[in-house]
């Protein structure tokens, strides 16, 4: 036991040490601070796009379209988190080579304006189309602003025509049914946020295991390819024994996930706790409330043990991480299955399919823990937590015999000789 945790606690400073290891985790959150807001700051400090409108309908479309879009210029027809668009009235006369001389600068626009896009309008009555000329492809909002705008008159008018307004398409559209949700699983059969709070912390747990299994043991996997190819696979074979060996590397590679996870968690956590702390008390009442933490440790624990036994022992076989890359296909194949369904897991718990895949050794991990909202009986966690068990067990045993065998090995190992190492790994 003194050995395996010698090693565990060597794998662990080998990461936790190192300055890099730290500042990138600091720096995490706040690129991701930066990636969230950067949009928002860009768009905020960009001048609006401008856009000029030319009215070829003969009916004066244009002009209303200026005028509802100053008037509701926070409204609906606002782009996204950016400024909404400058609408302007083009010069009358103008034509389609006009507009592309506007956009491409050969001409100046009549008010000086430097123009983003001009919109040319066809037709007449209920049968107006909309030509979008634009110098930036990929922004679509300014255009979506001008459609709205252009349905906004066209259904004024239809309404006009026939002695409606406006505001009686607004009450239209207000007329809806006051819903209210009841759940005879709720405290008080109405159904809060807190009595959503479970699929969503569930949820919130299964992807976080996966992020864990992801990262831990790509972690351990680099880990012991470079010990591998540096020969130093072998001296830590002939001063301690395999299980010690695995074990020891898992056990540290595991310290290392947690300390991140747990830093961000504590930032985390304080934040919520200061910003939303009525969140906050609803988030560990769900947790501790119906001993949730312990559902969602017991299957963490028992997902890193199996996929960091198939990561430990498939890195003792490769010389480089591209030839670990390679022999992981299967098995990323398999940590993205449960991904797809971790979401139905939040609606639907109960679904027979998912109900099906959570007996599936691979899969039960993610989504019994994306399950717990739905409070499946315990007859099946019961069942699916030995089963889960029980096939933990076999991979450890088989992984410790392919890392025994894989760390001995050199050169490539085809398919023939993965098997024949297999059987005389024990001996």
């Amino acid at each position: 036991m003194s050995r395996l945790l010698k090693i565990a606690a060597r794998e662990y400073g080998a990461y936790v040490r190192t300055v890099g290891f730290w500042l990138s985790m600091l720096l995490m959150p706040v690129v991701g601070g930066i990636a969230f807001s950067a949009p928002t700051l860009l768009e905020t400090r960009a001048p609006p796009p401008v856009v000029a409108i030319l009215d070829q309908t003969g009916q004066g479309f244009a002009d209303e379209i200026v005028a509802r879009t100053g008037a509701e210029r926070t409204g609906r027809v606002r782009t996204g988190l950016g400024k909404p668009p400058q609408l302007l009235v083009a010069p009358a006369g103008a034509d389609v080579e006009t507009a592309k001389a506007w956009l491409n600068g050969q001409t100046p626009y009549p008010g000086g304006q430097e123009l983003s896009a001009v919109a040319i309008l066809r037709g007449a009555d209920q049968a107006v189309s909309l030509d979008y000329w634009s110098i930036h492809l990929s922004d679509v909002g300014p255009r979506q602003a001008v459609q709205s705008a252009l349905a906004d008159v066209m259904q004024a008018r239809y309404l006009a025509a026939r002695g409606l307004s406006a505001g009686d398409l607004k009450t239209l559209a207000a007329l809806k049914p006051i819903v209210s949700d009841f759940s005879p699983k709720a405290p008080s059969s109405k159904v809060s946020l807190r009595d959503r709070l479970p699929g969503i912390v569930g949820f919130a747990a299964a992807m976080l295991l996966w992020s864990m299994v992801f990262t831990g043991a790509g972690i351990l996997l680099n880990s012991v390819v470079e010990e591998k190819s540096s020969r130093v696979l072998e001296v830590l074979l002939a001063s301690a024994s395999v299980p010690e060996i695995m074990f020891g590397k898992i056990l540290g590679v595991l310290g290392v996930t947690l300390t991140v996870l747990g830093v961000w968690g504590v930032v985390g956590g304080t934040l919520l706790v200061t910003l939303a702390p009525g969140i906050a008390a609803d988030i560990g009442a769900v947790l501790f409330g119906k001993g949730l933490i312990f559902y969602f440790g017991f299957y963490l624990i028992g997902g890193y043990l199996l996929y960091a036994a198939i990561f430990t022992a498939v890195g003792a076989f490769c010389e480089t991480t591209r030839e670990a890359q390679t022999l992981l296909g299967p098995v990323m194949a398999l940590l993205v299955i449960p991904v797809i369904f971790m979401t139905q897991a939040i609606r639907r718990p109960d679904a027979p399919a998912l109900e099906v895949l959570s007996w599936i050794p691979p899969f039960t991990p993610f989504l019994m823990t994306a399950r717990a909202a739905g409070e499946p009986p315990l007859w099946e966690i019961l069942g699916t937590g030995a089963l889960m068990l029980a096939t933990v067990g076999v991979v450890v045993w088989l992984s410790g015999r392919a890392f025994r065998a894989g760390a001995l090995s050199t050169g490539k190992i085809d398919l023939k000789g993965l098997i024949l190492k297999l059987r005389r790994g024990a001996d």
